[in-house]
């Protein structure tokens, strides 16, 4: 920062150089030309002037920009050469896009930023998906360079508008309306906050961009109801793709499970089949060897088996010949049965007239 010029020391050495053109203290005839100092001292007085804590001095030279100063007391050519610009630097602007908010004295009253005016042409955007919705929102940005801010563009407070509106348009345009409605809110603003501040750091507006707060995000007020009529008919859809979801969870593993247990019940019998038919080969091949080696005895034994074999499996009667019908007298197939007694009227049976 430069030093402070010390006023009552200029005004001493103007005093100073006063006396020296004047020999002797005296007046004389030199009374316009002490006039002339006089006034000339109170011009380049002028030349003083305060910048405020929250200000930056610009200074123009014959109207053209030429430096800023720091705040504090400060020093320029006095008019027509210099003049100094004192704009606000940290106090924090707000510019309200797609309404128009109460007064700040009538929003601190209420406690709320309650819009008074809906502006349709400044929040109707167009989503990703082809949907229209309606957002209203607000830009904080104070100024970052002074000189800057009130030279390189005419209207910066309208730039800072046209700005965020463009960009807020453009990430909408790639935004679904279901997201831009609930999670993407905040992803939203700092998409909107960055590219803004990257168009005006293009143009060199002096201004930094603080935050951007979205008001209100919402379908058309035509169309809210069949909007929510949607949003219900979509979740309605949701919970019953899950319930079907969730049973084919419980019933594809069941039916893979199910389908698993046949194949391998079917390779089961087939396996048995398998091996029942080789085992049966195997014992027909060697009885086929044991009847190539001893044919009588052979087929005596086969005859044999066969015999005792049919008759473990044959229910076993009893036939008399005076009789013209058949008799069951004893129940032979079953060993723990007790015996059937004879009939009274029927005579006892003679043992060489009894068949199998």
């Amino acid at each position: 920062m430069p030093p402070v010029p010390d006023l009552d020391a200029a005004i001493a050495a103007a005093q100073a150089w006063v006396r020296r053109l004047l020999p002797g203290g005296g007046m004389g005839g030199r009374g316009p030309l002490i006039g002339v100092i006089v006034l000339l001292a109170i011009w380049l007085g002028t030349g003083f002037y305060r910048v405020q804590p929250d200000e930056q001095g610009v200074v123009l030279r014959f109207g053209a920009f030429t430096r800023t100063t720091p705040p504090g007391l400060n020093y320029h050519l006095p008019w027509p050469v210099e003049s100094v610009m004192v704009p606000a630097v940290t106090r924090i602007n707000r510019i309200d896009i797609g309404y128009r908010s109460a007064p700040m004295d009538m929003r601190q009253a209420n406690g709320s930023d309650i819009p008074v005016q809906q502006v349709q042409q400044e929040s109707m955007m167009l989503t990703g998906d082809e949907n229209i919705i309606d957002i209203n929102f607000a830009v904080f940005w104070h100024i970052s360079n002074a000189g800057e801010f009130l030279f390189s563009t005419r209207n910066p407070s309208q730039t800072v508008k046209s700005a965020a509106e463009s960009v807020m348009r453009e990430v909408i345009g790639s935004t679904p309306i279901q997201p831009a409605l609930a999670e993407a809110r905040a992803r939203i603003e700092a998409a909107v906050l960055s590219g803004t501040q990257a168009i005006l750091t293009q143009y060199k507006a002096g201004v930094e961009v603080t935050q951007v707060q979205l008001q209100r995000v919402d379908p058309p007020p035509a169309v809210i109801d069949s909007f929510r009529d949607v949003q219900r008919a979509n979740t309605d859809g949701d919970r019953m793709r899950n319930e079907a979801q969730s049973y084919a969870n419980d019933i594809v593993p069941r039916a893979r499970g199910d389908a698993a247990r046949l194949v391998a019940e079917a390779e089961g019998s087939r396996q048995s089949s398998i091996a029942e038919a080789t085992g049966q080969s195997q014992r027909f091949l060697s009885v086929l060897a044991a009847y190539n080696l001893a044919k009588e005895v052979t087929l005596k034994r086969l005859y044999i088996e066969t015999m005792q074999d049919m008759l473990t499996r044959t229910p076993s009667l009893v036939v008399d010949d005076r009789l013209k019908g058949v008799l069951p007298l004893l129940q032979l197939n079953a060993p723990d049965a007790p015996a059937t007694p004879a009939s009274p009227a029927t005579p006892a049976v003679p043992a060489g007239s009894a068949q199998r």
